[in-house]
C-alpha cells in the first residue's frame, strides 16, 4: 500500500503485554507516523522494503538529560578541584559582572550540532541540558526558539524549555563555596520560560513539546519551585531538576533549608509525578522512598557520574522500591549505548553480578523515559506506537546469542546506522540530510577552543590556561 515501509533485520525488538520481546529475522512496518506491524513476516502490500541484515531494529532511545551544548565537564576529567578550574564563579568574576561567553549564533549552532549528535547515537526523544557556568545567568528564549527550529528541521522529538534559576554558586580564593541569590531575576526567567512553553507546546505536528527546567536545586528558591510545580502541573509538562549529585550541593541545601535535597522538594510540595530528577548519586534510602511515593522519575546518568568517581547506589534497590528510572547522557559523547554499558558495570560494582541484567538497563533507556513523559506511544515498537526507531549495525560486533546482550558487550553509538522519527528517516547510513558532519565538527571545536581561552576570567586567582588544565605528560619542545 502507498506510504507503507517494511524494515527487516536479523533482530527486531518489539513489544507486547507490557514487555519488550525479540523477533529473530523480524520485520517492522511503518505507515505514516506510526508502527503498523511488528513480527516475523508481513503479508500486506508495502511501498518499499529495506533489509538491514545483521542489525538490531530497536525502539529509539529516550534521553531525559540530553547534552545540548559543548560539554565543559570533560575538562574536569583530570583537572580538579572544580573551584580551582573555572567550574565555580570566583568572587572577582561576580564583582565585575558575569557575561555570555558565547554569542547568539554560537548558541543556536550548538543546539543544532548537539541535536545531530543525539540522532547519530539513536536518540529519538530528547530533553536538552546545557551548563549555565558560562552564561550570564540563565538560558534565553531566543536560543530555544532556535532550538525548536533545529529540532523541527532535523526531525528530532524534543521537549524544550530554557533553564532558569534564582541563585548561583561563588567561591573565594580559599575554595569556600557559597550560594548567591537574585530571586526577582529568577522569577522573571520562569515567567519567560512559561510563555515559551505555552507557545511551543505541540508544534511540529506534536513532535515538539514543552518542559520546565529549573537549574540545580541549590540554585533555586522555594518560591521559584512552587510556581514551577503549579505551572507545569496545569500544562501537564515535565519538570527536570538536577539534585542529589554532589557533596557541595548537599552542604548548601542543608545550610539553606536544614535537610537533604529531595526531602526539601517534598517538604515544599514540589516533588510530584511529573518531576524528573538527575542524578541521585547522593540520595539516602529515605529520599528514594520519597521519590517512589511521589511517582517521580530518577534520571540515571552513569557515564558522567562514573567519570567523576560517583555512581548510583543503587539501580537495583531503586527499582525494587518501585521508582521509575530513565536514562540521561548529560555529557559528551551522547552515546546511550555506552551509557547503558557503564550503568551495567557500576550497578554490578555496587550490588554484585546478579543484581542487574541487560534488559533492565535497556528498559530504562526506552520504557523508563516513556513512563517519565507519560508517553505510552514512545520507547517501544508495537502497532499504534510512534515510528521512532534506531537501527544498530552488528556487522562489526562479536555477536552473542542475544541482541540486547550484544549491545551491552560489543556495540557503541557509532554503530547506529539509520534513525527513524515519527515515520521519517532522519538518518540513512550515517548521513543526516542538511548536516555537514566534518564542517560542523570543526566549527564546534573552534568555539570550544575559544571558550577554553576565556577560562582565566572565571577561575579563582585567574591563572593562565596552562595552569588550569595540566597536560597528561610533559610537552616536548618544538
Amino acid at each position: 500500500m502507498q506510504g507503507r515501509t517494511l524494515l527487516s533485520a536479523q533482530w527486531v525488538i518489539g513489544h507486547r503485554d507490557g514487555r519488550h520481546l525479540v523477533h529473530e529475522n523480524g520485520v517492522v512496518v511503518i505507515e505514516g507516523t506510526e508502527v503498523l506491524y511488528v513480527g516475523a513476516s508481513f503479508d500486506g502490500q508495502v511501498a518499499r522494503r529495506i533489509d538491514y541484515g545483521a542489525a538490531v531494529i530497536s525502539p529509539g532511545f529516550i534521553d531525559l538529560d540530553a547534552l545540548s551544548d559543548l560539554d565543559t565537564t570533560i575538562l574536569g576529567f583530570d583537572n580538579g578541584p572544580a573551584w580551582k578550574k573555572g567550574r565555580v564563579w570566583p568572587e572577582s568574576y561576580i564583582a565585575r559582572g558575569p557575561y555570555e561567553m558565547y554569542g547568539p549564533e554560537e548558541l543556536a549552532f550548538q543546539k543544532r550540532h548537539a541535536f545531530a549528535q543525539l540522532i547519530r547515537n539513536g536518540i529519538t526523544t530528547a530533553l536538552p541540558i546545557a551548563s549555565l557556568f558560562y552564561r550570564a545567568w540563565g538560558e534565553t528564549v531566543a536560543e530555544f526558539d532556535a532550538a525548536a527550529e533545529a529540532a523541527e528541521d532535523l526531525g528530532l522529538r524534543a521537549y524544550l524549555g530554557p533553564a532558569y534559576r534564582t541563585g548561583g554558586q561563588v567561591t573565594d580564593e580559599a575554595g569556600t563555596i557559597r550560594a548567591v541569590f537574585d530571586e526577582s531575576r529568577g522569577l522573571a526567567g520562569l515567567d519567560e520560560a512559561a510563555d515559551f512553553a505555552r507557545r511551543i507546546d505541540g508544534v511540529a505536528g506534536g513532535r515538539i513539546r514543552a518542559m520546565f527546567a529549573p537549574d540545580r536545586i541549590e540554585t533555586c528558591t522555594e518560591g521559584l519551585l512552587r510556581r514551577t510545580a503549579d505551572m507545569a502541573g496545569e500544562m501537564g509538562a515535565p519538570v527536570r531538576q538536577h539534585c542529589s549529585q554532589s557533596p557541595v550541593e548537599l552542604r548548601l541545601v542543608r545550610e539553606q533549608h536544614g535537610c537533604a535535597s529531595i526531602e526539601w522538594l517534598n517538604r515544599i510540595g514540589a516533588l510530584r509525578g511529573n518531576w524528573l530528577l538527575p542524578h541521585g548519586t547522593q540520595a539516602t534510602e529515605a529520599e528514594f522512598d520519597l521519590i517512589a511515593g511521589a511517582g517521580a522519575t530518577l534520571v540515571h546518568c552513569p557515564l558522567v557520574s562514573a567519570r567523576h568517581g560517583g555512581m548510583l547506589k543503587s539501580f537495583p534497590r531503586a527499582r525494587a522500591k518501585g521508582i521509575n528510572i530513565g536514562l540521561g547522557t548529560d555529557t559528551h559523547p551522547a552515546d546511550m549505548i555506552l551509557n547503558m554499558q557503564i550503568g551495567m558495570m557500576t550497578a554490578r560494582l555496587a550490588e554484585g553480578m546478579e543484581a542487574i541484567r541487560s534488559e533492565d538497563m535497556f528498559d530504562a533507556a526506552t520504557l523508563g523515559g516513556a513512563q517519565a513523559l507519560n508517553r505510552p506511544d514512545l520507547g517501544r515498537l508495537a502497532p499504534g506506537t510512534k515510528a521512532d526507531i534506531a537501527v544498530i549495525d552488528l556487522r562489526h560486533s562479536l555477536q552473542t546469542p542475544d541482541p540486547v546482550q550484544t549491545l551491552m558487550t560489543s556495540a557503541s553509538g557509532r554503530d547506529v546506522r539509520d534513525v527513524w522519527i515519527d515515520g521519517r528517516r532522519v538518518m540513512a547510513d550515517g548521513v543526516i540530510p542538511g548536516v555537514d558532519a566534518t564542517a560542523d565538527a570543526a566549527r564546534a571545536q573552534a568555539q570550544f577552543d575559544g571558550l577554553i581561552a576565556k577560562y582565566p576570567d572565571r577561575t579563582a586567582g585567574h591563572p593562565p590556561v596552562s595552569e588550569i588544565f595540566t597536560p597528561s605528560y610533559e610537552r616536548a619542545a618544538p
